[in-house]
This record gives structure tokens, sequence and C-alpha cells, in this order.
């Protein structure tokens, strides 16, 4: 078998093992529909270290799958209070996005590429100068899906640790706004409820700024055909 043939029967393989992976978690455990406050109630507020880990574990599983990295933050202020909510749900985001990026880079990228041709090369161009701050303008955006651009970003030639940084940087505004409205919603704080709202429409505009800003000046100047390869 030439190197090549062995390259593809490799990838092919672990597209099939990953989908198998996928397919047992939703499938099988039904984690997503249990992941809500009456399972914080009973599982995870009173039973201290226990519990946080737990906590850490089942979100770092839910959103490398594909569960909204919001919920997660909003859970963490519900059942932590707001910072260490935020600490614990933005950790274990990030460590979602490792396991879904390497999964991509590793198993299903031919499939990635093939079926999302036009989103990989358009963030393969938006991420080849500057990737740290680029993708912290991503994440910072209330729009599109936080599993699908791990996805992507593993199809590309995008810095592992200028994405890890960088996404890490940008989950942290939402990470708070949410963790903040769940903890109100624990004590009835209408006040803290406002203040995420308002929090998150400034948080949204400001990104949409951003992001608006950096698209015309890659469209001024567009990266050569060698920064691409990279």
């Amino acid at each position: 078998m030439s190197s090549e043939s062995l390259k593809w029967y490799k990838q092919g393989l672990g597209t099939v093992v990953f989908c198998i992976v996928i397919g047992y978690v939703f499938t099988n455990i039904d984690m997503l529909n249990a992941f809500n406050q009456t399972w914080i109630d009973r599982d995870i507020r009173d039973d201290g270290l226990k519990g946080a880990l737990y906590f850490f574990g089942i979100s770092l599983i839910i959103t490398a799958c594909g569960a909204p990295r919001q919920i997660v933050a909003f859970l963490g202020g519900y059942a932590f209070g707001s910072i260490p909510g935020v600490i614990l749900a933005t950790v274990a985001t990030l460590g979602g996005c490792i396991v879904t990026f390497y999964a991509s880079k590793m198993m299903v990228k031919p499939l990635i590429q093939r079926k999302f041709h036009k989103q990989s090369l358009r963030i393969n161009t938006f991420l080849v100068k500057q990737p740290t701050r680029k993708t912290i303008i991503i994440r910072l955006l209330p729009v599109g899906s936080n599993v699908l651009t791990n996805l992507i970003a593993g199809s590309t030639n995008v810095s592992p640790r200028a994405f890890f940084i960088g996404s890490l940087i940008g989950y942290i505004p939402q990470m708070f706004i949410f963790a903040l409205l769940g903890k109100g919603m624990l004590i009835g704080s209408e006040w803290k409820i406002i203040v995420s709202v308002l929090l998150l429409l400034i948080s949204s505009y400001l990104s949409l700024s951003l992001y608006k800003k950096h698209r015309s000046s890659l469209e001024v100047n567009p990266p050569t055909e060698s920064d691409t390869a990279k």
C-alpha cells in the first residue's frame, strides 16, 4: 500500500470512528436533555469538589459535541456563582474546543473541507494574519456555531496555540454575561438580569463592529497566496 493510500485509509477510518463516537454520545447518553437546573439542584450544587468536577467533565463533553456554551455558562453561574461559574464553564468550553479541533485535524479534515469548503476557505483566509486577535473577534460574535467553528478551524492551517488563546479570551465576555444571568435567576435579582441583557447588547454591538472593521481591512489588503498556504 502506497503512503498516499495509507494516509487516506487512516483518515477514512478516523472519520468512521469519529462518527460512531458522536452517534453513541447522542443516542445512548442523554446528557443534553438532563443538563438543566434540576440536574444542578440534585447532583451539583451541594456536592463540593466532586460536583464541580462532575459539572466540568459533562460540560467539556457536551460542548465538544455541539451544546451551546451559553447554556454551560448560565448553569455554571446558577450552580457556583458568577466568578467560579465563569471559570469552570469557560475552561470546560475551551477543553471541548480543543477536543473538537484536534478531532477535525486528525480524523475528519478531508470530510470537513469537502462539506464546508467555502466556510473553511473563508476562515482560513480571515485567520491567516493576526490569528489570535481575529479568533477573539469570532468568539465575541453573538451568532454562529461554536462546534462548527472548531471543526472548520481544525481543517485549516491556523495555529492551534493562537486559536486556543484567542478562543479563551473571546469566550470570557459572553460566558460572564450568561453566568451573571444564571446567578440572577437563582437569587431572583432583577438588576443582575437587566445588567446581563445590557452587557450582551453592548458586547454584540462591539463585536460586530470589530468584525466589520477587520473584514473591510481584509478586502483592502487581501492575504497573498503564500500566506494562505502556510
